[in-house]
């Protein structure tokens, strides 16, 4: 008997599980499909059947003839990085218990990558769209938009202000503020931050720092944003020289770092807003000679288990990951099983992680 179109040659088809079960091949193909109306006596016969033969699912076939593929499409910056690791093990978990797979591509914050992981979910005919979004503006969200137009798109991480869509965020603004307020508590009034936007040049005033934010990723924005409301509550003024630009790296975050401690009035805390900031910044207090918490203290963003066990333990603040892809999933979900799509900012509250890289400031240094 010839193969099945779409199925592999070797393995057992529809037809023949179709006379396995005593049905005809249309009654068996919509039932291993899931589409149209099979009586329960017929769907048992024939599932009974497909599992005696060892029959599997052709998924492509089956979403051509059905329009449906449960399969998500996830697109992150980087899937080894532990936050999207993190992020994805939630959407992934959500999903599997729904009975959907998951396609995962990373794009490392490359928008080309990105605009070309989106045509090939959307060939993949996947069923919606997880997105970690590197757009910022208008111009760089024609990809979005036009899968927004055949399938329904969640935002994770991210928001991207020039679309109206269901976005799932932590709350960075007041993560950031809350991590400097506790700075600020210690006594700490020069405080670094690690790090802001990528500007060629180092904005000399707010407005200016605050310009070249809105024109890049929307979590570095809220996070500097969290800073400047924290000192602005606690009336200290801002000083652009503790504000870290340029490329984002742990090299130029120890650069960063060091020409902040060689200030005439240096920093005595640091606040890193990523994982690479506070590797970078540690290496250079150990340049300078300086220890945490005595003589500098820090606090950083993505608690994980290594920040637990070093010395000192650091004081960082927790992000939900797993929640954030398992809501993201969860809204995303809904809205494929037909549910009006709501597109609101579903926000997560991250949690302070108090340990022992925060000290009372050792009073100023000229």
């Amino acid at each position: 008997m010839p193969a099945d179109r779409g199925q592999a040659a070797g393995q057992p088809t529809i037809s023949e599980v179709a006379a396995e079960a005593g049905v005809g091949r249309a009654t068996a193909a919509r039932t291993l499909g899931g589409y149209g109306y099979v009586s329960p006596e017929l769907r048992e016969r024939v599932l009974a059947a497909a599992e005696k033969l060892g029959y599997r699912a052709n998924a492509l076939a089956r979403s051509m003839s059905t329009g449906v593929s449960h399969t998500l499409g996830v697109i992150v910056a980087d899937i080894g990085n532990p936050f999207f690791a993190g992020v994805v093990r939630g959407i992934c978990d959500t999903s599997r218990a729904r009975g959907f797979d998951t396609i995962v591509l990373s794009t490392y914050e490359n928008l080309d990558e990105e605009v070309a992981a989106t045509n090939v979910l959307i060939d993949k005919r996947v069923d919606g769209v997880i997105i970690a979004s590197a757009a910022v503006g208008r111009r760089e969200v024609a990809h979005i938009r036009a899968a927004m137009d055949r399938i329904p798109v969640v935002l994770v991480d991210r928001a991207v202000a020039s679309l109206d869509l269901d976005t799932v965020v932590i709350d960075n603004r007041d993560a950031a503020r809350e991590a400097v307020e506790t700075l600020i508590a210690a006594g700490h009034r020069r405080i670094g931050f690690v790090w802001g936007p990528p500007a060629a040049q180092q904005p000399v005033t707010r407005r200016g720092l605050l310009a070249e934010a809105s024109r890049n990723l929307w979590t570095d924005g809220e996070r500097l944003r969290g800073y400047l409301d924290a000192l602005d509550d606690a009336r200290i003024p801002f000083d652009p020289e503790l504000v870290m630009v340029g490329r984002k790296t742990e090299e130029r975050v120890t650069e960063e770092v060091a020409r902040m401690l060689s200030l005439p009035d240096r920093i005595t805390a640091i606040f890193c807003t990523e994982t690479d900031g506070v590797t970078g910044a540690l290496r250079a207090l150990r340049t300078a000679g300086l220890s945490c918490p005595r003589d500098v203290a820090l606090i950083g963003f993505d608690d994980s288990a290594w920040a637990a066990v070093m010395e000192p333990p650091l004081t960082m603040i927790e992000q939900p990951v797993h929640r954030l892809g398992a809501k993201a999933a969860e809204v995303l979900l809904d809205a494929i099983a037909g549910g009006e799509p709501a597109r609101e900012t579903h926000t997560l509250r991250s949690r302070l992680i108090a340990r022992s890289s925060v000290a009372p400031s050792p009073g100023p240094h000229h």
